[in-house]
């Protein structure tokens, strides 16, 4: 009797609507109404690659950062002395290594802080994200995005 109700059961499930896509290109939230790709986000200079510079320090993973944490904490104020976007973004990247270092096995989002000196004055910690996921929607190779903490 067994045999039947679960043979009875995996039919079931066989005829349902919800079943029957699972293998197909919909989503189980219906079509996809958009996308947005880094290699867009890159053309549109909405993320900058800092990959070569996160080699140096010892990042193996592609990096990225948002353009707001570009201008914000790597970029140089006018009026600000004694710094340069070199030495800024190895900062920022140095920061990150530490960081990656120091995380858990399979964490994914791992908050980070720096010092950044955004005027002529004493230094101030900033708070930044990074978040590991695919390189891009058709290559899942690992890559890191640097964001403000408000930022997704």
């Amino acid at each position: 009797m067994k045999t039947n109700t679960n043979k009875q059961q995996t039919e079931g499930l066989e005829s349902r609507p919800e079943q029957s896509n699972i293998n197909t290109n919909q989503t189980p939230f219906g079509n996809i109404i958009s996308t947005y790709t880094r290699k867009q986000a890159l053309a549109d200079g909405v993320q900058v690659d800092v990959s070569e510079t996160a080699k140096e320090a010892g990042i193996r993973f592609p990096v990225f950062l948002t353009r707001s944490v570009f201008e914000a904490y790597v970029t140089v104020p006018a009026d600000v002395s004694g710094q340069d976007e070199a030495g800024r973004l190895w900062d920022l990247v140095w920061m990150l290594r530490h960081a990656i270092i120091k995380s858990k096995d399979g964490q994914i989002y791992l908050p980070f802080s720096l010092y950044v000196r955004n005027d002529n004055r004493k230094p101030r910690l900033v708070n930044l994200v990074a978040v590991c996921g695919a390189l891009d929607m058709d290559d899942p190779q690992p890559a890191i995005t640097v964001m403000l903490p408000d930022e997704d």
